[in-house]
């Protein structure tokens, strides 16, 4: 490798915070399934301790030998409502804590699957565990969550949609003393992917293998900087100096996940690419979209700016490695994103431009904090909304809300962490109660009729 393209990968991850933001090792637990509850739980636990014993382990030993940075390490697991469906329990609080207990031997930062798939309709299992998810995040420390509402193909759950709006709230109820920090782990989708490796909505899939190693990158520092190089420049020079950088950071994380699955004797799944940013300064998506001549994000343009953005990165990927998946693209959090907080702050960036972007974005409404007294039907309908836009567009967009328990409109919420600070931003204050009583079913559109 020639001297110059090494100092610059040594100048990426010094300076301009690139990382590997997460290896994540998929886990299917469809053979733990067990009518006894007890025994199903006892097999996860076996399971997962004996699959994932050294992950943490050669993740360090990655980071020392490449000096790249592996942010976190993280355990996705089969929906549990696929195995938890097979007892006859009532609740599957228990299954959330062994999920925990698990995720804590083995060391990991985060385990997701605590999930359902009810885009078209609910079995048992998935009942009991929507109703068990405000009391499991409010009592685990690890364990991630989520529902998914809608798809392309079926349309969008309107029962599950006003069922998500009250768990939600109930979880925010339950953590009021964190600011309602179980939000943080929840998130509804449409067009749930199978192999995503970011929390909190990652799950392993009924169609991957036993076991997998899925990585995500981040690098939206290293962008900005390659930006600052074309200040000035036509769109065209923008686009491929993002895609280019997109390229050089997909390397990386293909490096690391493969290096990672040889060391682990489990098979490489995918690079997720998503631009993911954190709260330090350097590392904002919207400053990223500032740089391309934006003066705040949120005003006119910025809708187009990420669209570029989105692209780019996905065209770079997909050049750079052969098993691009996941959500790939660029995620816009409010709290884990310094830039979109000062951009909500200054006045700039409202809720309507953010469910704008999302017909854009990676995902969705992220990380975005609003009043604690908020109506269950008003978060309901912003998951309607999204699901829409999901559902309309062939893609995956989804909700992480967090009604923060007694804070109002320009309050901070702190969270800490990779989860950061949230301004409390504005919600419409008219009524979607009346529509969101309907219920039933909004039905596949149709584009999706394609056999």
């Amino acid at each position: 490798m020639e001297t110059n393209k090494i100092l610059e990968t040594i100048r990426m991850i010094e300076e301009e915070k690139l990382d590997i933001r997460t290896i994540t090792m998929g886990i299917s637990l469809l053979d733990c399934i067990d009518a006894d509850g007890k025994k199903a739980r006892e097999k996860i636990y076996d399971k997962i301790t004996r699959k994932a014993e050294h992950l943490v382990k050669v993740g360090q030993e990655i980071e020392t030998e490449y000096g790249i940075p592996i942010i976190h390490k993280r355990i996705a697991v089969t929906p549990i409502s696929l195995i938890a469906g097979a007892t006859d329990e009532k609740d599957y609080v228990a299954f959330a804590k062994t999920l925990d207990e698990a995720s804590k031997a083995v060391g990991v930062n985060f385990v997701g699957g605590f999930s359902a798939l009810v885009q078209k309709g609910y079995h048992k299992g998935d009942h009991i565990l929507i109703q068990s998810i405000p009391e499991a995040l409010a009592t685990t420390e690890r364990v991630c969550s989520s529902v998914n509402v809608g798809s392309t193909r079926t349309g969008i759950n309107m029962d599950a949609v006003k069922e998500m709006g009250e768990v939600i709230k109930k979880t925010a109820e339950l953590t009021a003393d964190e600011h309602g920090l179980g939000c943080a782990k929840l998130v509804v989708f449409a067009n749930a992917v199978e192999d995503n490796p970011f929390m909190a909505g990652a799950f392993h899939g009924v169609g991957e293998a036993d076991c997998v190693i899925n990585v995500g990158v981040s690098g939206p520092g290293v962008v900005k900087r390659a930006l600052e190089k074309v200040k000035g420049e036509s769109f065209d020079v923008v686009a491929e100096t993002v895609k280019k950088t997109a390229f050089k950071i997909t390397r990386m994380g293909q490096l690391v996940g493969q290096e990672a699955s040889k060391r682990l004797g489990v098979p490489f799944g995918i690079v997720d690419l998503s631009l993911a940013p954190t709260p330090a300064i350097g590392d904002s998506v919207a400053h990223i979209l500032e740089e391309m001549g934006l003066e705040s994000v949120g005003t006119h343009g910025t809708t187009a700016a990420l669209a570029l953005l989105n692209d780019a990165v996905k065209k770079g990927g997909v050049m750079a490695c052969g098993h691009v998946g996941g959500l790939s693209g660029a995620f816009i959090p409010v709290s884990e994103d310094a830039g979109m907080i000062d951009a909500v702050n200054r006045g700039s960036l409202n809720l309507e431009k953010l469910e704008a972007m999302t017909a854009i974005c990676s995902v969705g409404l992220d990380m975005i904090a609003v009043p604690g007294d908020t109506p269950a039907e008003t978060i309901s309908a912003m998951i309607a909304d999204e699901a829409a836009i999901g559902v309309i567009n062939n893609k995956t967009t989804a909700v992480r809300v967090i009604p923060a328990p007694g804070k109002a409109v320009g309050e901070m919420v702190e969270f800490g962490g990779l989860l950061g600070r949230a301004p409390v931003m504005t919600v419409n204050s008219y009524s979607s109660a009346d529509f969101i009583a309907r219920g039933g079913h909004i039905p596949a559109p149709i584009h999706s009729f394609k056999n």
